[in-house]
Formats: structure tokens, sequence, C-alpha cells
């Protein structure tokens, strides 16, 4: 099925963050719907996906004065108290479109510009290695964190078919770590893993985040039950990993290999 590309104009870019991202004072989504289309992403279960025509990951809304509207609110939001923006919480703002539009990046140019006192930026594509420059501009106010929440390609393609393998993901790590800038692997959600997981992250990564649905859907597991992803474990066999209890065996595991003040643990791993 074909995506349906819409350009529009947004009469707001910057949203007053709450509830598990109160501490930040805003989040920004460079565009709505998201093709990574991922089986668990609680998106799926919100306004913005619910009262659309298409399916989640079958639309992309571009929002084409994105960088003008930014420069705009910056200046407001500042007036107003520190501006810590998490970026994004309702789509990824390296998905592919980016590639072409280059939103994310305009954002970006502002922001290196005026420069919010902390950005937070959450992807799964390896492309956020392009603003590498962009990102050292910024300094020890922005981090890149991005999800990888297996090490196991079939669990991957399983869960999430259209987002990128986790071996390009690990290399963009690489990349931006090798450069300076500060990142962070995030298991969200914890997926089925092998036991070497922590053990390849080691290698890359300084900070890790874990989380899973119980902690981390917004509604203690019940907003995902409704999307129905557990039957995805149950065709591969792996229903033991769909339980409150199942992120302890990759948090142990991370422990061997990490410090454990470097270890964190589902909201405080996203915030400021």
């Amino acid at each position: 099925m074909s995506i349906k590309i819409s350009h529009k104009s947004a009469r707001q870019l910057l949203t007053k963050a709450s509830g598990f991202l109160e501490g930040y004072s805003h989040t920004l989504n460079p565009y709505t719907g998201c093709v990574f289309a991922c089986s668990y992403c609680y998106v799926r279960q919100m306004p913005v996906a619910l009262f659309r025509d298409e399916g989640w990951g079958d639309f992309v809304d571009v929002k084409d004065n994105a960088a003008e509207l930014l420069a705009k609110e910056l200046a407001r939001a500042e007036s107003r108290g520190p501006v810590k923006i998490f970026m994004s919480s309702a789509t990824d703002p390296y998905q592919p479109i980016e590639h072409k539009e280059r939103i994310t990046r305009s954002l970006l140019e502002v922001m290196s510009v005026h420069p919010p006192d902390f950005l937070f930026v959450q992807t799964r594509s390896p492309l956020v290695t392009r603003d590498a420059d962009l990102f050292e501009l910024l300094g020890d106010r922005v981090r890149v964190s991005m999800t990888v929440e297996t090490d196991r390609e079939e669990v991957r393609r399983a869960f999430t078919p259209s987002a990128p393998p986790i071996p390009a993901r690990l290399q963009a790590l690489r990349e931006l770590a090798a450069r300076g800038i500060p990142v962070q692997a995030t298991i969200a959600p914890v997926l089925p893993s092998s036991e070497q997981f922590a053990e390849r992250l080691a290698g890359i990564v300084d900070r890790v985040c874990i989380d899973d649905y119980f902690m981390g859907d917004g509604s203690g597991g019940k907003r995902t039950e409704r999307i129905g992803v557990r039957k995805i474990y149950d065709a591969l066999g792996l229903t033991d990993w769909y339980s409150r209890d199942a992120y302890r065996r990759v948090h142990e595991q991370l422990l061997r290999h990490f410090p454990q003040e470097c270890v964190f643990l589902s909201q405080e791993g996203f915030l400021p």
C-alpha cells in the first residue's frame, strides 16, 4: 500500500510536555504519522492515529513551515523559563521522508542558532548521523537516543519490519559517539534478545535506558494489550518475554557490563 504524503502548515509546533515527559517543557514532532509503523507503538492508540482514514504507518504529514514557526515559538518559550525539548514523542524525526524533506534538519539549524537548554532526540534511524555537525554545535545541550530493542534481527523483523536493521543502528551510535556527541542506547520496549546483548552495547555506548510496555506505555500495559502485540510473541514461541518481569533478565545483564549509574530504568532514562 502506498504512503499518503500531505504537505501542511502547522499552527503549533512546540507542545507542552506532561506525564511521562514531565521533565521537559515541550515536545516537538517534525511530522505527523510515522511509516516505521512499529507493531507495539503506543501512538496507535492516540487521537492522531485513531481519527485518520488511513491506517497508522500509511500516512505522513509534512510540516512545511516548521522551521519558521519554531524560531517564533522558541523566542516566546525562552521568555517564560528554561526550554527543554523532547523530539519526538509521536513520530520518528528521521523516518525515510526526512531524506528528501529535511524538516528535522531545518529545526536543528534553528536550534543551533537559538539553542534550547536541552534537546533529547529519540529515533531508530541511522539517518540521524547526517546531522552530526549540528549536534556538535549544541554540545552538551543535546542527547541522541537510539532505540535498540533487541540484538536479534529475526525478532526485529517480526515486530518492526519497516524499521532500520539493528546493525545499522549500532553503527550510527558508534559514529556519533566517536564524534563526542552524547548518546544512549534505548532498549524500549524490551524485546527478546540474546545473552550477548549487553556486551555488544557496552562496546559502543556508555549509557543505556531500558523500558517495557508495563512501565512505559502510560497505562500499565493496558494500551499495549489493546494493540494486540502479544500475538507476535505467541507466534514466535516467546510468550515468556511478554511479562512484567521480562525486563529484569536484560537489566541484570546490563549491570554486569555497565556501571549501575549508567543504566537507567524507564522514565529516568528519558529525562534531561
